[in-house]
C-alpha cells in the first residue's frame, strides 16, 4: 500500500506496508534518482554526527517506513523514503532556525516560515531533491546536534 503526496504537481509515494520491513538497500533504492542524496545524508549522520539509526514504522500509516537517527538519547531526525525523493523530518528551536535562516535557500526559508509550531520551535518536513537542499539540511542537523 502506498500513500501519494503531491508537491508542484509531482507525485511522491511512501513505503506504507507496515507488515513488511524493507532492507536498507530497498529503502534507498526506492528513492530512485535521489538515492545518492539519501546515501550521503546517511553517511553524514553516521560518520560525522556519530548518530545511531533504526528502521521503524512511526507516526501511523501516512508516514510509512523511516530511518530514525539519534545521538545518544537525543532524536535528531527521521528520514522517510519516497518514490523519487525522501523527506527529512526534524524539530529545531526558533533560535536554531534563526541561526541558519540567513544564507539559506528560498525553499528552506519557506519551510521555516511555515513550520509546524511546537514549544519554542517547530517541526519541518524537508523533501530533498537537490544537493543544495541537502546542504541546508546538514546545517540544521549540525545545529540540532549542537555543533553548528
Amino acid at each position: 500500500m502506498l500513500s501519494s503526496r503531491t508537491e508542484d504537481n509531482i507525485m511522491y509515494e511512501r513505503m506504507l506496508d507496515g507488515q513488511t520491513q524493507p532492507s536498507y538497500e530497498e529503502f534507498t533504492e526506492y528513492c530512485g534518482e535521489r538515492k545518492a542524496l539519501l546515501e550521503k545524508a546517511d553517511d553524514f549522520l553516521i560518520n560525522q554526527l556519530h548518530a545511531e539509526k533504526e528502521m521503524r514504522f512511526p507516526y501511523g500509516k501516512h508516514y510509512g517506513w523511516g530511518l530514525k537517527y539519534s545521538l545518544k538519547r537525543k532524536h535528531l531526525c527521521d528520514i522517510f523514503a519516497e518514490n523519487g525523493a525522501f523527506t527529512v523530518m526534524l524539530r529545531l528551536a526558533d533560535s536554531q532556525f534563526d541561526k541558519m535562516y540567513e544564507g539559506a535557500l528560498l525553499e528552506t526559508k519557506k519551510l521555516i516560515d511555515n513550520k509546524y509550531p511546537c514549544g519554542s520551535g517547530g517541526w519541518i518536513h524537508y523533501r530533498v531533491l537537490t544537493w543544495q537542499q541537502l546542504e541546508d539540511v546538514f546545517k540544521m542537523l549540525r545545529l540540532k546536534a549542537g555543533i553548528g
